[in-house]
């Protein structure tokens, strides 16, 4: 039977706030602030291993309900030694009822299905965990853009605007007539 563990970088769910998250996950694992903190350090830790597939559900789903983004990962058989993982052991998450968890995310089966590379030296190893889908390549001279939608003209009330008779003058609009010259009798020039 395939294990998996539970990794959590300090990511969380999309509109949770820091502060709520970091409340949840004190309450869930009974953990003080200094081991909260560490959980947010931006280090990649290992929350719980060799988890069967229905456990590593039930922890994602929990952590994920609390606020926090974790990954479900295929445990491999080999161990690097030169890839260094920390494991942080918490408090097993309470049990879930069916109906609470989300449809939206991938289960721990389609984890198991994605493609495993090996590294080929010490640098690379630390890019193990990276999952990236599978990508193809396009046939020549073939569109890889989506189509576009045509555009829609704007909507404008032009209900109020007329035109002119033919042969009528533009600038048949009167003018202002030009202000009169400020009065400047009572004003005096002295020499200095």
């Amino acid at each position: 039977m395939k294990l998996y563990e539970i990794v959590f970088s300090g990511q969380l769910v999309c509109g949770a706030q820091l502060e709520r998250v970091q409340a949840n996950l004190a309450k869930l694992f009974q953990a003080d602030a200094q081991r909260i903190a560490l959980l947010f350090s931006g280090r990649r830790l290992v929350l719980k291993n060799n988890l069967d597939p229905a456990s590593a559900e039930k922890y994602r789903s929990t952590l994920e309900r609390a606020g926090a983004l974790v990954e479900v990962v295929a445990m491999r058989v080999e161990v690097q030694a030169e890839v260094e993982v920390e494991e942080v052991e918490l408090a097993p998450p309470p049990d879930e009822p069916s109906w609470a968890r989300s449809a939206g995310h991938p289960r721990v089966e389609n984890v198991a299905r994605q493609t495993q590379v090996k590294p080929r030296d010490v640098y690379m190893a630390a890019f193990v965990d990276v999952q990236a889908p599978d990508f193809s390549i396009a046939e020549l001279d073939s569109d890889v853009q989506d189509a576009k939608p045509a555009p829609l003209a704007p909507r404008l009330d032009l209900s109020g605007l007329s035109l002119a008779p033919v042969g009528s003058d533009i600038d048949s609009l009167k003018r202002p007539a030009a202000a009169p010259a400020p009065d400047t009798s009572h004003l005096k020039l002295s020499p200095l």
